[in-house]
C-alpha cells in the first residue's frame, strides 16, 4: 500500500490520515469539576463514604411548581414536536421580562436565545464572535470551561492573574496590560466561580468603560446573580454601562438559581445580529432545547423568588461555617466569599509538608491525598488557572459539610 502524501490538491498527509481524533477536539481537557464529582460518586458507589465538594450543584430539589409544570407539559402533544431552534417564544419573552425585573436591563425577546444549559450559551457566545487568532482575556481564577470554549472557537485565552490582595478581582490596569491589537473579548464573571468574588459597581463601570474605549466585546456570565451575601450587589455590566450593550453578551440560566442543574436550560442575551447568528448555528447543532425542560424554565423565571431566598439563606449559613472551619486549619487561608456558593482556600502553606510518608508538592497532589486518606473530594486550583488553591462548593447539606471539612482538618493536622 502506498502512503498518502500531501499535494496542492488537498490530499491528506500521513500524519493527518493516521490521526484518529482531530487536533481541535483532542486538545480539549476534561471538565475538572465534573471529573472530581464523577470520581467521588464512583467511590461512593463502591461503598466508600466519600463527601464531595466538587460540583457546583445545589442540594435542594427543584421547586415543586416547576416540576408540576414539567409534568403537565409531558401530556401536552404540542411539546412532543419540534419547536423553534431559538427557544419557545413565550420563554424568550419571559426571560426578557425576568432580565428587566432582576437586573434592570430592558431587552426584547429577539435578543434572547434559549440554549441547552449555560455551558452551551458560553460556547455559542465565543463561537459567534471569535475568529481564529482572536485573544480572549480571562481573569484568573476562572471557571474551567471558559478557556476550552474559547479555544474551540479558535480563540487564544490570555490569563489575567488576580489574587486575594485585590479580592480576586481584575483591575483595569491589569486588563490594559494584557490587551494587545488582537484582543477581541473579555470574559467577565461576577459573582465569580470559583472564588465567590463580587465586583463592586465602580469596578463594573470602570471595566465596562474601558471595554467601550477599546472596542472590546464582553461576555458576562451572570449565572450566580441571585446568590450574594453581606450586602453585596450584583451589577449587570450592560446596565451599568449602557453604551456597551452593542458589544456585550450576557449568559445565564436556571441551573443555580432554581436548583435545576439537570434540566439543562440556559440562555444568552445580546445584539440581535449576534443572537440570530448563534440561533442559526444552534439550528444545526442541537435544534430546539427539550420542550418539557423549557416549560419548566418558563414556570421558574415567571414565578416568585421565594424558593431562591430560602436557598440563599441556607447557602449563607454554610458559607460562614466553611470559612470558619477552613480558616482554623493551620496552613490554610480562606477569604470570605460574597457570592455564589464556593470557598476558594489558599493551601500553599501546606505544600511540601510531610503527610503519611509523602510530601505533596502541588494542590493536585494534596487533593489526591485528601481523597485517598480522608475520603473528601475537592477541586485543585490548577483547574482554574491558579495552582495552590482548593475550590470547595458549599452547596451540600450542613451535616456533610461539617463532616467533610472536619475529616480534612483531622488529616491535615498530621502534616509536619
Amino acid at each position: 500500500m502506498t502512503a498518502v502524501t500531501s499535494t496542492p490538491s488537498g490530499d491528506l498527509s500521513p500524519a493527518a490520515s493516521d490521526r484518529r481524533i482531530s487536533e481541535r477536539i483532542g486538545g480539549i481537557a476534561e471538565s475538572a469539576t465534573l471529573a472530581v464529582d464523577a470520581k467521588a460518586k464512583a467511590l461512593k458507589a463502591a461503598g466508600r463514604p466519600v463527601i464531595g465538594f466538587g460540583a457546583g450543584e445545589p442540594d435542594f430539589p427543584t421547586p415543586q411548581p416547576v416540576v408540576d409544570a414539567a409534568v403537565a407539559a409531558c401530556s401536552d402533544p404540542k411539546n412532543h414536536r419540534y419547536s423553534p431552534a431559538g427557544g419557545l417564544p413565550e420563554l424568550r419573552e419571559a426571560v426578557a421580562a425576568k432580565t428587566l425585573r432582576d437586573s434592570g436591563w430592558q431587552v426584547s425577546a429577539s435578543q434572547v436565545l434559549i440554549t441547552n444549559g449555560g455551558k452551551q450559551a458560553v460556547f455559542e457566545a465565543f463561537a459567534t464572535i471569535v475568529d481564529p487568532g482572536d485573544e480572549v482575556l480571562l481573569p484568573a481564577p476562572f471557571w474551567t470551561t471558559y478557556p476550552e470554549a474559547a479555544r474551540m472557537a479558535g480563540g487564544e485565552p490570555v490569563q489575567v492573574d488576580t489574587d486575594a490582595s485585590t479580592g480576586f478581582l481584575p483591575t483595569v490596569e491589569a486588563l490594559e496590560a494584557a490587551r494587545t491589537p488582537r484582543t477581541k473579548v473579555l470574559l467577565w464573571c461576577s459573582p465569580s466561580n470559583p472564588t465567590g468574588a463580587v465586583a463592586p459597581r465602580e469596578l463594573v463601570e470602570a471595566v465596562g468603560r474601558w471595554a467601550v474605549e477599546h472596542g472590546i466585546w464582553v461576555i458576562a456570565d451572570e449565572i450566580y446573580e441571585h446568590l450574594v451575601y453581606d450586602g453585596a450587589e450584583h451589577v449587570s455590566m450592560p446596565v451599568a454601562v449602557p453604551e456597551l450593550a452593542e458589544r456585550c453578551i450576557v449568559v445565564n440560566g436556571v441551573a443555580k438559581t432554581y436548583a435545576m442543574t439537570g434540566w439543562r436550560v440556559g440562555w444568552l442575551i445580546g445584539p440581535t445580529d449576534v443572537v440570530k447568528a448563534a440561533a442559526n448555528m444552534q439550528s444545526h447543532v442541537t435544534s430546539n432545547v427539550c420542550n418539557v425542560a423549557q416549560r419548566a424554565a418558563l414556570e421558574a423565571v415567571s414565578g416568585p423568588l421565594d424558593a431562591v431566598d430560602e436557598m440563599r439563606t441556607a447557602f449563607d449559613r454554610r458559607r460562614r461555617t466553611i470559612v470558619e472551619m477552613l480558616s482554623a486549619i493551620d496552613g490554610v487561608e480562606c477569604p470570605t466569599p460574597r457570592g455564589a456558593f464556593y470557598a476558594y482556600a489558599d493551601v500553599r502553606g501546606l505544600l511540601g509538608r510531610e503527610l503519611r510518608g509523602e510530601r505533596p508538592q502541588t494542590s493536585v497532589d494534596l487533593a489526591a491525598a485528601i481523597l485517598e486518606h480522608a475520603e473528601v473530594a475537592v477541586v485543585p486550583g490548577e483547574a482554574f488557572g491558579t495552582p495552590g488553591y482548593f475550590r470547595l462548593s458549599y452547596a451540600l447539606g450542613d451535616d456533610d459539610l461539617r463532616t467533610g471539612v472536619g475529616r480534612m482538618a483531622d488529616l491535615l493536622a498530621e502534616m509536619s
